[in-house]
């Protein structure tokens, strides 16, 4: 059975697995097709927590902008965005904040154009197709779509920067973002990571390279580097369950077990 896809753009080839739609599967999404669900499938019966991890991620996410809103951000730069799905980035910083701005950056055209579709017509948000490798352009287009950069604005890499290979110097890239910002700016990372994992992620990270965008595992030290002229809020760098749960939330006997750590810092 064919299945529709009028929400894909011209020129997308629904045959290969895209990094975005798996994410967007994992998550429960609708916004998928019959090949990502099969890598999807592959990837989760070697890593049976895959799914797991991403939706910790995103409950992550939605826990930081809340706190960032709450500390004064009206600015949020979400580099590496995907499909959206419920709970987003706008969702929660526009309920937290209605004056609030989001802007959302992927490189991936079928993430781009959902997006675009999804946020028609909602006030407050802007869409870009760009390659955060290319900084500089990330930050023009960012400021065409409404972001003021001589005010603080929170730059957003959750579950990103694992997909840029060491051979693009990611920490480099950051530092860029991070020197775009003026004090009183945030920068949020979450990243996979190989600590206190068993072999098999690291044949799960081969599957990744089958999307194009392969994942690379980096340790809490090399992360940690990532938020160098930042000061890590409380309690710093942690596998993604222990970053700020709420107070309903059950005690996770092992956050490593989420195989990424989460982490905000604030430009002083």
């Amino acid at each position: 059975m064919t299945e529709p896809n009028d929400w894909v753009p011209a020129g997308i080839d629904v045959n290969q697995p895209s990094a975005a739609r798996v994410y967007d599967y994992f998550l429960g999404g609708a916004h998928n097709f019959a090949v990502d669900r099969a890598l999807a499938e592959q990837i989760a019966a070697m890593t049976p927590n895959i799914g797991e991890t991403m939706r910790s991620n995103r409950v992550f996410l939605r826990r930081a902008v809340r706190y960032l809103a709450g500390q004064g951000v009206r600015q949020f730069l979400d580099i590496g965005s995907g499909i959206p799905t419920a709970g987003n980035v706008h969702e929660i910083a526009l309920a937290a904040a209605p004056d609030a701005r989001v802007v959302y950056v992927d490189i991936d055209p079928v993430a781009v154009e959902h997006s675009r579709a999804i946020l028609a017509g909602v006030d407050g948000t802007g869409v870009i197709l760009a390659d955060m490798r290319d900084v500089d352009r990330v930050l023009a287009e960012a400021e065409k779509a409404g972001l003021d950069f001589s005010q603080p604005v929170a730059v957003l890499l959750a579950g990103v920067l694992h997909f840029v290979p060491d051979s693009d110097d990611p920490g480099a890239l950051v530092a860029a973002l991070g020197a775009a910002v003026v004090p009183g700016s945030y920068l949020l990372i979450s990243h996979a990571t190989a600590d206190g994992q068993p072999p098999e992620v690291i044949e799960a990270q081969r599957l990744s390279g089958r999307t194009g965008t392969e994942i690379v595992l980096r340790p809490a030290a090399v992360l940690t580097s990532y938020f160098k002229g930042f000061d890590l809020v409380d309690p710093g760098l942690v596998f993604i369950p222990q970053w700020r749960p709420d107070p309903s939330d059950p005690v996770d006997e092992h956050p490593e077990r989420v195989g990424a750590y989460a982490g905000v810092g604030r430009k002083g």
